[in-house]
């Protein structure tokens, strides 16, 4: 039963995939948003009930044995005793967070940065740059130039022009930078749940910790967007996405939920158990 529970703990949901779904939820089914979320609780318990059963009826099969726990003396609790409990956990998380979330999000974000464009493309796409420019009336130049209030229309259909071919270039880079690749080549599994290449580079980056893939989609999809007038949060950017839509929204909120769990969480599995075996059986049982 003890290695069952070590098994099955993570389809839980813990704190770090509460933001996916809170974001997810919030951005596709914000009408149902409280309801969705009680049933994706309750989702978890059953799954986690059901991998058990299953678990005990196949690779752990045997007796079952009875459980005994010693409860230590009721203590009536107290202020003190609450600021302590808060400030170690509060320390422990900011502790993950500038340390592992933080080294993870900036390894994820040089992946999705170098190697870059080659050159030849580079050169492409400044030839372009330049034949949009004089392509253009020298007072539409001018006046994008000075950043004059309001813009002409010509200086507006200028912008519009440069702005479409820079968020082009930019995600041309982040195609060919070593996340984008990686992403790419996950393609030809994941368009079965409609995940694209940038959801694929989140959730690698969520093996190492669920917190990440929150942070990775905010990377990957600004990178793509090089307007600097343009503030829109990451839900928003989500809502206006075409290729999201509500079902593709909830097939990820199920993976991200019961997908492999993160590294520490298979360090433990590992150290509890004995064995680095039943650490990669998780993986690949839960994935």
């Amino acid at each position: 039963e003890r290695l069952a529970t070590l098994l099955t703990v993570s389809f839980m949901n813990c704190g770090a995939k509460l933001p996916v779904l809170a974001l997810l939820t919030a951005t596709f089914f914000s009408e149902n948003q409280a309801q969705l979320m009680f049933l994706l609780t309750l989702l978890a318990w059953i799954v986690a009930l059901v991998a058990a059963k299953f678990l005990r009826l196949t690779v752990l099969k045997g007796d079952s044995t009875p459980f005994l726990m010693e409860l230590p003396p009721y203590r009536f609790p107290t202020f003190q005793g609450l600021l302590i409990h808060t400030w170690e956990r509060t320390w422990q998380y900011i502790k993950k967070a500038g340390t592992t979330i933080l080294t993870i999000s900036i390894l994820i974000w040089a992946m999705m940065t170098f190697p870059g464009l080659p050159a030849s493309e580079e050169e492409g796409f400044a030839h372009q740059r330049q034949e949009i420019l004089a392509a253009s009336p020298a007072q539409a130049r001018e006046a994008l130039e000075k950043a004059e209030a309001p813009l002409p229309v010509e200086a507006l259909q200028l912008k519009e022009k440069l702005t479409a071919l820079d968020s082009e270039q930019a995600g041309r880079a982040l195609r060919h930078s070593l996340a984008g690749r990686i992403g790419t080549s996950m393609e030809t599994v994941s368009w079965l749940p409609g995940f694209d290449w940038r959801t694929n580079i989140a959730l690698v980056g969520g093996f190492a910790a669920k917190e990440v893939i929150i942070a990775t989609l905010g990377t990957a999809y600004s990178l793509g967007e090089t307007d600097p007038e343009d503030t829109a949060s990451l839900s928003e950017t989500l809502a206006k996405d075409p290729h999201w839509n509500p079902l593709m929204a909830l097939a990820l909120i199920i993976f991200v939920m019961f997908y492999a769990p993160c590294f520490v969480t298979v360090v433990c599995i590992s150290k509890e158990s004995g064995s680095w075996k039943w650490g990669l059986f998780a993986i690949c049982f839960n994935t």
